[in-house]
């Protein structure tokens, strides 16, 4: 039997078909209809004909990166506040001042469809140029629900324009709007009984996110948010635990949550609740790293408990204003004592389920997306070992080969 494949990819080293870092040296990989249809050693290769061949001359192929956690859509600049807070300036004072989330609010308020784009692109090629093939953007920086539905629309069209997968989450209760002040709770009720649902008749939300923290939303506000995101039929994730413990990692798993993100203040019944339930720990060096925080996630505990581990660059203007998987993933192991082979798994297989993409992507699988990545390196390790310099030199999405940025 001659197999007849699309494309085929010869001369290369496979990571992430298996257990640990699934190497198979000196392999091959086929591609059919946007799948992989065949992978394995060389040597190996069936009978076939392919309509395009390509050497990769010794590169190393991984699954496509996927980037679970970004805030990739706003407008402004927030390295005012960073400065004035490096010279002494406390948070206190800059919010007073109008600074904090607020003014990425009245900045993104005030931008265009257009503008909201033009910003969002230069972030978007940073993370192409990486490697990354799916990418999760949430909204929250609107907090009505016209700047939402903009922000939102904006993330679909980047999915369109560009050759990779957009998931796109509702995060608009990321804070309370000024025009809300004292008044979570009738916030609340306008993000669940107006907001979510008009922009999932929209089209445009495919899960709902909530910042659960003193500063942020109660768990049994955030409760409220998620039970209108369940009658939607929509899956739910959260920013628990980043500063203090509100018991938000085990109401995720209650409402079997896709993941439960930042996670420094996680406790053992977190931990505990989240194994059972098979939500996904996303940890954020970035914003670990931006906010010299000293609180580490219990990482220990989590590997303990099997609960999947992924990474994430939390892309945003105040807190991780990070476009590079790979510097996070190098942050991870060195601030975070992961280990290579677990940043590589965290930004691929755990990242992918972290979506709920687990059956379509993050593994190198005969059936799944061909969405992969070639790296000029010398073993997978490399990957979270260099900090900067450009080793991605290909990468696929669909099957096809993505221009060069």
């Amino acid at each position: 039997m001659q197999h007849e494949w699309d494309s085929l990819w010869l001369n290369l080293h496979l990571a992430g078909v298996g257990d640990g870092y699934g190497e198979i040296r000196d392999g091959a990989l086929a591609v059919k209809d946007g799948k992989i249809a065949w992978l394995g050693a060389q040597v190996d290769l069936p009978p076939h004909v392919a309509q395009v061949t390509h050497d990769a001359q010794g590169a190393w192929l991984t699954p496509g990166l996927i980037d679970c956690h970004t805030h990739l859509v706003y407008a402004g600049n927030r390295s005012n506040e960073f400065e004035a807070r490096l010279n002494g300036v406390a948070y206190e004072e800059i919010a007073r001042q109008g600074g904090g989330i607020l003014s990425t609010v009245r900045a993104t308020r005030n931008a265009s469809e257009a503008e909201l784009m033009l910003a969002s692109l230069p972030r978007l090629r940073d993370l192409l140029r990486e490697g990354v093939t799916t990418l999760e953007i949430k909204s929250g920086y609107g907090l009505d629900l016209p700047t939402e539905a903009r922000i939102l629309r904006v993330a679909r069209q980047l999915g369109r324009d560009f050759p990779l997968r957009v998931k796109t989450t509702f995060l608009g209760a990321h804070a309370l709007p000024p025009e809300y002040a004292g008044r979570a709770d009738d916030y609340i009720a306008l993000v669940c009984r107006e907001m979510l649902p008009a922009l999932a008749e929209q089209g445009l939300v495919d899960a709902v996110d909530v910042f659960c923290e003193k500063i942020g939303f109660s768990a049994a506000q955030t409760e409220c948010v998620f039970q209108a995101a369940q009658a939607l039929g929509l899956p739910v994730k959260l920013h628990a635990e980043q500063l203090s413990d509100q018991g938000g990692a085990a109401l995720t798993a209650r409402y079997r949550g896709l993941s439960a993100d930042h996670l420094e203040y996680l406790t053992d019944a977190g931990i505990a609740a989240m194994a059972a339930h098979g939500t996904v720990a996303v940890l954020l060096p970035g914003a670990f790293y931006f906010l010299r925080e000293t609180r580490l996630p219990p990482l220990a505990a989590l590997r303990a408990a099997g609960v999947p581990v992924a990474l994430a660059t939390d892309c945003n203007p105040g807190t991780s204003p990070l476009t590079s998987l790979l510097l996070t993933m190098n942050m991870a192991c060195t601030l975070f004592r992961m280990t290579p082979l677990e940043a590589l798994q965290g930004v691929t297989c755990h990242a992918a389920r972290a979506l709920g993409l687990a059956a379509q992507t993050g593994t190198l699988e005969v059936g799944k997306a061909a969405d992969f990545a070639l790296w000029d390196i010398e073993r997978p390790a490399d990957l979270a070992y260099h900090i900067g310099g450009q080793r991605c030199i290909a990468s696929v999405f669909d099957g096809k080969l993505r221009p060069q940025l």
